[in-house]
């Protein structure tokens, strides 16, 4: 879903690309996913609040369906669809949104999706050279800029009825990956030029997440922050071998984690992992007295009462399929239960092994958001739950600046952007909020798109490209005589 979770590249101009149709493509400065923390690469460039204003609109490209952020990268954008069964992959003109180049990726059967997903949901990724396209139905396949395939590597299918949602990300010459299901989860790292495994990470106590990793620069070496049910874990990129983690987390983690100076911000919520809404199974012992009416060791969906918050878990649960709960699937998913919680974390990584208990500097548990990842903005962190709620917390101390109702009610996957100390916030439904940046909540303009939006926006050289469920549109700040 997406998740829901999506990359963003970023690129600089000379001064002779001022003057052309759009830049320079030799001199972009790629960017992939969470690798700008939703943030414009030039923070000085004006940027529209007004969408309604027909100045404001640089092009308008009719699109397929798809829940994936586009991908922009010198004078190009990407980005995928799904329509007819089919999953594309498509080029852009980054000056007038025509389309450059498509691809279909030829699959046996379309993963299953949650009914608001879709199974073109992770972004692309792209490192300047080549585009990095991945589909839950398929597995990842390379292009170059102007669509050659450069190869393919089946991956396909998992384990999940919700479908996948992670997305790729690229750094040193290596797309990193990271698939959360119910069985056979992994994180993996692949030789951007040849498609090769290098490493990949085996996650035996992970269940069905759908966040995106991202890198971590340190003095001993990059590593992979990768946001897991219960647990974020940080990678050697190297080796794939684990060097630190925090508990903690939620049962089900969309969200991405991101990286500000030497800090780590990461939040994540799932239903039930409230204080005072906890869901919660009983002891293994307890439910077979109760449920296992035949005594056969194992409890089988009509012997749950109609109440029962495994019932519509059950899929997830039944790790064999065998259509019935045994001991060890029954204790793996309570103890998910138990141990979940709902909170954003302020992390100062420190050492290696276990740092929970040392390394958290501050948590905070009201507004977190499900899917939307927060956003960190000039010491503010911009927060959207579901319904509506924008909350803002001092990223310093995690104490709540302000909460404010959002003009697009309903849920919210896109995550929120920022710059020219503007925030944008895009729910479900099509709407997106402008606020100004700060410890108030104050907002801008609104403006109803009336279609539905899942896709995170990019900023990039002054320009808001917003994809909605039928089109992505580039807006510009226009120029008032």
């Amino acid at each position: 879903m997406t998740r829901i979770y999506l990359p963003f590249i970023f690129f600089a101009l000379t001064i002779s690309c001022l003057f052309v149709t759009g830049p320079s493509t030799a001199l972009a400065q790629p960017h992939y996913f969470r690798s700008d923390n939703g943030l414009a690469g030039d923070d000085s460039l004006a940027l529209p609040s007004d969408f309604g204003d027909e100045d404001a609109l640089v092009w308008k490209a009719e699109l397929a369906a798809g829940h994936s952020s586009p991908c922009v990268f010198g004078d190009y954008v990407f980005i995928t669809t799904y329509e007819d069964k089919q999953l594309a992959t498509i080029g852009l003109s980054r000056a007038s949104g025509k389309v450059l180049w498509k691809q279909l990726t030829k699959v046996k059967d379309i993963e299953k999706h949650h009914p608001v997903g879709s199974p073109a949901a992770a972004t692309i990724a792209c490192d300047g050279e080549r585009v990095y396209s991945f589909f839950g139905s398929f597995g990842m396949q390379c292009y170059s800029l102007d669509g050659a395939v450069l190869w393919s590597k089946p991956m396909a299918p998992y384990r999940n009825e919700f479908g996948s949602g992670g997305s790729p990300i690229v750094s040193d010459g290596k797309v990193f990956l990271v698939q959360d299901h119910d069985i056979d989860s992994f994180a993996i790292a692949i030789d951007a030029k040849t498609g090769k495994s290098i490493w990949r990470a085996e996650r035996e106590l992970a269940t069905r997440s759908y966040s995106t990793p991202t890198i971590r620069e340190t003095t001993d070496g990059d590593e992979l922050l990768v946001a897991g049910a219960l647990r974020l874990t940080a990678y050697d990129v190297k080796t794939g071998k684990e060097k630190w983690w925090i508990n903690g987390l939620a049962r089900i983690v969309n969200t991405t984690p991101s990286v500000v100076g030497d800090m780590v911000f990461v939040a994540t919520w799932s239903p039930g992992g409230d204080i005072g809404e906890r869901i919660s199974m009983e002891p293994w012992d307890d439910a077979t007295k109760t449920y296992d009416k035949d005594s056969n060791g194992k409890i089988v969906r009509t012997e749950l009462p109609d109440d029962s918050p495994v019932l519509n878990r059950f899929f997830r649960i039944d790790l064999n399929q065998d259509k019935g709960l045994d001991k060890s699937e029954w204790e793996r998913h309570a103890r998910v239960f138990e141990l979940a919680r709902n909170a954003i974390f302020a992390i100062k990584p420190n050492g290696n092994g276990d740092l929970t208990n040392s390394c958290i500097q501050w948590e905070y548990e009201r507004g977190i958001p499900y899917v939307a990842s927060p956003l960190t903005y000039r010491g503010v962190i911009y927060m959207a739950k579901d319904g509506g709620i924008a909350t803002l917390v001092n990223a310093a101390n995690g104490e709540l600046h302000e909460q404010g109702r959002l003009s697009g009610r309903g849920n919210y996957y896109a995550s929120p952007v920022a710059g020219d100390g503007k925030i944008y916030f895009a729910s479900e439904r099509g709407v997106i909020t402008v606020i100004e940046a700060g410890s108030k909540f104050n907002v801008v303009n609104s403006y109803d798109f009336g279609s539905r939006i899942y896709g995170t926006p990019v900023i990039d050289d002054g320009q808001l490209l917003i994809r909605t469920n039928d089109a992505l549109y580039c807006f510009k700040k226009p120029m008032k005589p």
